[in-house]
């Protein structure tokens, strides 16, 4: 209930972390951090209900095999692994709309590795409500539904949140994992850098006749590239990226019209296709917050940083964020650290920082080396495939970056 214009109702309760955001990487986190013995309480502006939504509604996530040993630390696999579909193979074409399977441009097989699949797709019902029926069963999370963050104060002391509802909420960490247009960065005056790429992604489901293998394919067109990735059943989820312009007007075609457009592009490999859920757009942009802490604060996910979809890592570098600094406070805790310190915020950011530079760095490479139909760029990177496709080492190398098996892991993805 509202208290205009009465003075904050002050929560006696102080948990160890307040979490701002209840999509995914939040409660990943509060998770996480339960495991330590901490508690979290969870902000988020939707009602239960819409989070925890049975209805597919098209929106899916790869997730790199060191995302499934997070969500297996969780203790959360168990119940996913019947929903997930394995991706045994990754296929890379570059071509035009109506030939863009012409030309086979680089392919890595999980078999090439001995940890299994490279990832898996799994639909974000499946996933969010593991989260929220995780957080319901733990007695160290609150989870605040319908809820809205409207100030917040941080000092060498603890932090205090103020809710839309006049409640003052007091912890020792506050985290914000509220999305690209992060309120809880904004308020503690980090800035961002970034841009804009003049592209949207088209987002959908379809349902196909033939079955896909479990095999992903990265289609490299002019306008942008097409991802078409394997769900379970012969059905696959698409990530199209067009211009803005062009984008919009797809958009706004009913589904026959849209589909229409999409077969070209799409090819016949998969036989006749169908829509299965709904249709979305968003923008494409990169976003990288200046600085991935403050005074008692820290940012994960989209918060932290917001990438171009193209290698399809973004729920992935934020479960990195989150398993990274899941890692950091659980060993401040066993060396009897204040967690919340500038000291122990530090080797989060310090960990995170370069690895997200990178991946954004090439990402937002990619893109502009394959968004185009230059001749020379694409006799360069067909070229460029050629070699990577001959070298057994440099694509094994590949497929564990793709896995998410590289660099300084932390405990939960090991």
């Amino acid at each position: 209930m509202d208290n205009p214009g009465k003075a904050p109702i002050l929560r006696l309760m102080e948990h160890d972390l307040i979490i701002v955001g209840g999509g995914l990487n939040g409660p990943a986190l509060a998770l996480a951090a339960a495991r330590s013995g901490l508690t979290s309480c969870v902000i988020d502006a939707l009602p239960i209900a819409a989070r925890e939504a049975a209805d597919f509604d098209g929106r899916s996530y790869a997730l790199a095999q060191a995302s499934k040993r997070l969500l297996a630390g969780l203790d959360l696999w168990e119940q996913l692994a019947d929903t997930a579909q394995p991706m045994h193979q990754i296929k890379v074409s570059d071509g035009r709309v109506g030939e863009a399977s012409a030309f086979l441009g680089l392919q890595f097989d999980s078999a090439e590795i001995e940890e299994g699949p490279m990832g898996y797709m799994l639909e974000d019902r499946y996933l969010r409500r593991a989260l929220l029926r995780a957080m319901a069963d733990s007695d160290r999370i609150e989870d605040r539904a319908e809820t809205r963050v409207i100030a917040q104060d941080t000092g060498p002391k603890g932090v205090s949140i103020t809710l839309d509802t006049g409640e003052v909420i007091r912890g020792r960490l506050l985290i914000g994992a509220d999305g690209r247009q992060s309120g809880t960065a904004t308020r503690a005056g980090i800035r961002r850098t970034g841009w804009s790429y003049g592209q949207t992604a088209l987002v959908c489901a379809i349902a196909h006749e033939k079955p896909h293998d479990g095999i992903a394919h990265q289609l490299f067109l002019p306008p942008g590239p097409l991802a078409i990735l394997p769900l379970t059943g012969n059905r696959s989820s698409i990530v199209w990226s067009e211009t803005d312009s062009r984008a919009q007007a797809i958009h706004a075609l009913p589904d026959h019209d849209y589909l229409d457009i999409l077969r070209p592009r799409f090819g016949d490999f998969l036989g006749r296709i169908d829509l299965a859920g709904q249709r979305y757009t968003y923008p494409l942009n990169l976003t990288l917050a200046n600085s991935f802490t403050a005074e008692r604060l820290a940012l994960v996910g989209d918060a932290a940083h917001g990438m171009h979809p193209i290698a399809g890592q973004g729920l992935n570098a934020g479960l990195r964020d989150v398993a990274a600094l899941a890692h950091v406070i659980d060993h401040a805790v066993k060396r009897g650290e204040d967690f919340a310190s500038p000291l122990v915020l530090d080797r989060y950011a310090g960990w995170r920082r370069w690895d997200t530079a990178s991946l954004a760095a090439s990402t937002d490479l990619f893109n502009r080396l394959f968004s185009n139909d230059n001749p020379l760029l694409r006799g360069i990177r067909d070229i460029g495939m050629g070699l990577i496709n001959a070298a057994p080492a440099l694509r094994r190398g590949f497929i564990r970056e793709a896995a998410g098996l590289t660099g300084d892991l932390p405990d939960l993805m090991r």
